[in-house]
């Protein structure tokens, strides 16, 4: 039986079996080390907040601002959340704000750097379209040079990490 590869749904079968193959031959790890040698220092909130805020600054000046960014625990890593934008809307005195959040799954502390960049990118994007269309991953490869194939890179890294967790101890 084949390991199912959630993080790679929608991907051409020629491919799927390549990564298959990585990770029947244990080397999988080994390829994304070499791809990704270096680690980021962005082990806290605040540190991930200034790195969140550096970025939009150079990119998304007139965006809105952001109030948290955040490593969350208890977001479900799955196919479709590895981040999450929300704005949270209260009525102080007689206006209404927002304030808009950032939340990376609390996995990327340990990832290589280009992948919680990706992730910051993404969801930093989100502040200007909304919809996951042409604009939205032209910003974000404008932001990230090459966006496209670290967001691939970081969904084997996720394929990885999860065939660790179920290999028997």
């Amino acid at each position: 039986m084949t390991p199912p590869l959630p993080f790679l749904a929608g991907y051409a079968q020629p491919l799927l079996d390549q990564v298959r193959q990585l990770l029947a031959e244990g080397a999988l790890g080994e390829h994304l080390q070499r791809r990704y040698p270096e680690a980021h220092a962005i082990r806290t909130d605040g540190a991930l907040y200034e790195h969140a805020s550096a970025l939009k600054a150079r990119y998304l000046r007139n965006a809105p601002a952001l109030s948290k960014v955040v490593y969350e625990g208890r977001l479900q890593i799955d196919q479709r959340a590895l981040g999450t934008l929300t704005a949270v809307s209260r009525v102080q005195g007689g206006k209404l704000t927002a304030k808009r959040e950032l939340r990376v799954a609390a996995v990327f502390k340990q990832a290589p750097a280009a992948m919680l960049d990706m992730i910051v990118v993404h969801e930093l994007a989100h502040l200007k379209e909304r919809e996951h269309n042409k604009p939205f991953y032209a910003l974000c490869d404008h932001m990230l040079s090459g966006y496209h194939q670290i967001e691939f890179d970081t969904r084997l890294y996720l394929t990885w990490q999860q065939s660790l967790a179920r290999a028997p101890a």
